[in-house]
């Protein structure tokens, strides 16, 4: 059984925050996570390049809830819609994005991760676009 690199592994009770992307219906998601046990204060993200979402129509990068986030809680998220794939994939736009996320502890400490993910993974994934009121048959 193999688990994550040492370098980054932090004590169970430590908060640990990710920024995770989820693909659902033909939708992307970014998910800010604190998957670690104890509360995260003072969350940012800073992204590598400018991202843009909603049919390239907003800056997603400069939402406050990037900028500064007061506090997460452990096993809390925070879940923003990114775009439609069909949208995003049209505009021909870089499909890489990389952030780097910082928090402190309850004491003060500072912690980090750097994340990447590249959404043209999901660029021939199957998936039908069904409204989320449709009547189920």
């Amino acid at each position: 059984m193999t688990g994550p690199a040492p370098e980054h592994r932090r004590p169970p009770r430590e908060p640990d925050v990710i920024l995770d992307l989820e693909f659902e219906d033909g939708l992307f998601f970014l998910v800010l996570e604190n998957i670690g046990g104890r509360p995260a204060h003072a969350v940012r993200v800073r992204f590598a390049e400018p991202l843009h979402g909603l049919g390239g129509e907003k800056r997603i990068d400069r939402l406050q809830i990037f900028r500064r986030l007061e506090l997460l809680g452990p096993g809390r998220c925070v879940r923003v819609f990114l775009d439609r794939a069909a949208l995003l994939f049209a505009r021909e736009q870089q499909t890489t994005l990389g952030a780097r996320i910082t928090w402190r502890t309850d004491d003060g400490a500072r912690g980090a991760r750097a994340v990447r993910h590249d959404l043209a993974a999901y660029r021939d994934f199957p998936y039908l676009e069904v409204p989320s009121d449709a009547a189920a048959s």
